[in-house]
């Protein structure tokens, strides 16, 4: 599959993704089309970061979202203004407690290994989609009073009948999280990776706050994944790995063949 994405009413996809820059993905499963961390703003500065480039489409071209799930909300290269304003006119948003907080409605606030269902116009049955952890930098970093590394981020996993089971990290440097998200959902067909190896030289001696080409090359051995598509590699200058960097490390892992990579805004199967 390889649709771009029109600007003249999106046609819904079936078990499909499309990534429009950063971490921003359009997920279509269950009749349901799914945003995720949506950032809509051009290039230029965003507070102490520097967006680059802006989506390879705008919130008209993606249309009305059924669901949207907001990793975290404290940092512009995540969710930024029109992606804000695009979020709270979603019937749902999912994300951490403390996010949700924050957002209001129609946020809501999911607990890690907490779940939530919803409706698929599909008729066949419901997503379920439950909360994981994330760790957003070094794993021995100092954790603030509720326990989380830079602030709360929550990663994903969309699961139902007849779908593919997706996970979708956020902003997680940690294999050990990921380990123990194996674990208790063994059965993970895609994985949707943050992989740009993120660095601001002031938070944590400049170590990663997400995943760099080799951590995530491990993450998909560690998840078993058929399909690995990652995002949040691009747009922004604090990345300190892109595209190429990511190919060498599952080259070099010999998980080539799991790489989904595609020209921002058209779709790629989330199925082999």
């Amino acid at each position: 599959m390889n649709t771009t994405i029109k600007s003249t009413g999106p046609v819904r996809q079936d078990r499909a993704i499309t990534v429009l820059g950063g971490p921003t993905a359009v997920i279509d499963m269950g009749g349901l089309r799914i945003v995720s961390d949506p950032t809509f703003d051009a290039a230029g500065p965003q507070g102490y970061l520097s967006k680059t480039a802006g989506p390879a489409a705008g919130e008209d071209a993606v249309g009305p979202a059924d669901l949207v799930l907001v990793s975290h909300d404290t940092h512009p290269d995540n969710l930024d203004e029109r992606g804000r304003a695009f979020a709270m006119s979603a019937p749902l948003v999912l994300t951490g407690p403390l996010t949700a907080r924050r957002l209001g409605a129609p946020a809501v606030g999911l607990s890690p290994w907490t779940g939530h269902s919803l409706p698929r116009p599909d008729g066949a049955g419901e997503l379920t989609v439950l909360a994981v952890p994330a760790v957003h930098g070094p794993e021995d970093a100092e954790r603030d009073a509720d326990g989380n590394v830079n602030c709360e981020v929550t990663g994903f996993v969309l699961s139902g009948q007849g779908l593919p089971t997706v996970y979708v990290s956020g902003d997680n440097a940690s294999i050990r999280t990921v380990v123990e998200i194996s674990r208790r959902v063994p059965d993970i067909d895609a994985a949707v990776l943050h992989a740009g190896a993120a660095r601001v030289p002031a938070r944590f001696e400049g170590r990663p706050l997400s995943l760099d080409g080799h951590r995530a090359a491990a993450a998909a051995a560690v998840l078993g994944a058929d399909v690995v598509v990652p995002v949040h590699h691009d747009g922004w200058a604090h990345f300190s790995e892109g595209l190429p960097e990511i190919e060498r490390a599952f080259h070099e892992a010999g998980l080539s063949s799991l790489l989904r990579v595609a020209p921002h805004g058209t779709w790629t199967s989330l199925v082999p």
